[in-house]
């Protein structure tokens, strides 16, 4: 549609509402009292014998979607939150004025209420026989006749509003989104761990490895950073004798933008006392596998074209294992830097000078090993370098006990035996002041006040990050994370 087209389109509704306000219509009422809404109507009538009738009067509401002008007689399509039916408008049962004004000051896109009797028509469709109507809000604004297509693609996500209009499928996605934050509460609440909420606003920023945003609170004096983690504070709790926690949060990370990644985004994280990594591992598997029967029914379904199977025992890998498996390469710890700085750039690799051993191990996972896991698979046994806040591994100590979770070529989860050990935890920190002083933005800080709270004594923990987000993309056939988001983060539109 072309702006000039546009412009006239807005004018003409424009008009109408002035007729209204001069006619006395108020085009934005306060409330309106419904009887039904449309799916109780729809499943207590759908099985009306064509034109048969109900002598009960409804009163619904709803937007107009669609006016189908046919002389004395016209029909309406009616959508609430729950479903669409069709009215049936008549000369004769409106009277004159009150259906031609329907037909010439409403448009699609209005919200009306109606009363009338519910009647099935002559070829099989349930609709109301309109005896009242109300204007409740006038639109301003049309409705795009031709919203699909990836030429409209930004502009589905920057004006969700349309998009879930237009595009029912949509509101299905963030139906099923909903469905999955609850199955994990009822998972997790039967388990007995008790949910918590932590500062979103934080004076150090810690618990990953990611580049804060900065705020500055006048009246403390204080820079603050949106928190990329809860997970310090959580700890802090177990420390305080809190054995089962998790908080389901919003996290901010100041980095790019991506089909798999948003700077503000849902993590399920939570802990548990006197358990370590496989522990984690057995929670992962069993909570993940109840959410996906509870949203889905079945743990076998079709992501991108692939079939995947959640049913079958998940695979578990050493990062070591997976490299060597996925693309032939002998790698470990025993060769030296060197070696492994001319094997990562053979391979396309960009390696920083300060890189050690374990990064360099790490990058070659992320990069030539991640994309090709499809069906779930365990990645345990980290390097170190990566792992700050991680309990180093008994029998390798370049290595800690984590692992993550890789689905469809991306990272779900991610746990740790978590370090408890005051000493080593500030060694730790120490570190990644360094690697912030080479101008690595996502390296930790230093928080005095958590290792002061080791000191008073975390006991063995094992700790679970889950991305919220990418497993609903999971569940609903989602390429991009803007798909699963009601409202991603865009470019500032162009004027």
């Amino acid at each position: 549609m072309g702006s000039e087209d546009q412009s006239e389109l807005l004018r003409v509704r424009r008009q109408k509402l002035s007729h209204l306000l001069s006619a006395g219509e108020e085009p934005y009422k306060k409330k309106f009292d419904r009887t039904h809404k449309i799916s109780s109507i729809v499943e207590a009538y759908e099985k009306l014998e064509p034109g048969e009738s109900v002598n009960e009067k409804v009163r619904v509401a709803g937007r107009i979607l669609g006016i189908r002008r046919h002389g004395k007689a016209s029909f309406a399509d009616l959508r609430d939150g729950t479903g669409t039916i069709q009215l049936y408008l008549t000369l004769n049962h409106l009277g004159e004025e009150r259906y031609e004004d329907f037909l010439n000051f409403l448009d699609i896109g209005d919200f009306v209420g109606v009363s009338g009797i519910v009647f099935k028509t002559r070829r099989g469709e349930l609709s109301i026989q309109v005896e009242e109507y109300s204007l409740l809000t006038k639109s301003l604004r049309p409705l795009p006749e031709k919203w699909h297509g990836l030429k409209d693609i930004e502009a589905r996500y920057r004006q969700r509003y349309v998009d879930l209009i237009v595009n029912p499928e949509v509101k299905e996605v963030f139906e099923t989104r909903t469905k999955v934050i609850k199955a994990i509460r009822e998972f997790l609440d039967s388990k007995d761990f008790l949910e918590v909420e932590t500062p979103m606003l934080q004076s150090i920023p810690g618990g990953a490895s990611a580049r804060p945003f900065t705020t500055y609170h006048n009246a403390l004096g204080l820079n603050l950073y949106l928190r990329v983690a809860p997970e310090l504070y959580l700890k802090r709790l177990v420390v305080g004798g809190l054995e089962k926690v998790y908080e389901i949060n919003r996290n901010f990370r100041n980095e790019g933008i991506s089909y798999k990644h948003n700077p503000e985004f849902t993590m399920l994280e939570l802990y548990e006392a006197y358990v370590d990594y496989n522990d984690m591992m057995n929670l992962t598997e069993e909570m993940i596998k109840f959410v996906i029967s509870k949203v889905k029914g079945s743990l076998k379904f079709t992501y991108q074209g692939k079939k995947i199977n959640f049913g079958n025992d998940w695979e578990r890998l050493t990062m070591l294992e997976a490299i060597t498996r996925y693309t032939g390469l002998d790698i470990s710890f025993d060769l030296s830097l060197g070696e492994l700085k001319k094997i990562a750039k053979e391979k396309g690799l960009v390696i920083k000078p300060y890189y050690g051993k374990g990064k360099i191990i790490s990058e070659m996972f992320e990069k030539l090993v991640e994309g090709k896991l499809f069906q779930p698979t365990f990645i345990k046994d980290y390097p170190l370098e990566v792992s700050p806040l991680a309990r180093a591994h008994p029998e390798n100590p370049s290595l800690v006990e984590r692992f993550e979770l890789i689905v469809a070529g991306r990272e779900i989860a991610n746990a740790f035996s978590e370090l408890t050990d005051p000493l080593e935890q500030r060694k730790r920190f120490q570190e990644q002041l360094k690697l912030l002083e080479y101008g690595e933005e996502e390296a930790q800080r230093l928080d005095e006040d958590f290792i002061r709270a080791l000191e008073i004594g975390l006991p063995p923990t094992g700790g679970l990050g889950i991305g919220v987000d990418r497993l609903v993309m999971l569940l609903t056939d989602s390429h991009s994370i803007r798909e699963v988001l009601l409202f991603p983060h865009l470019k500032p539109e162009k004027t």
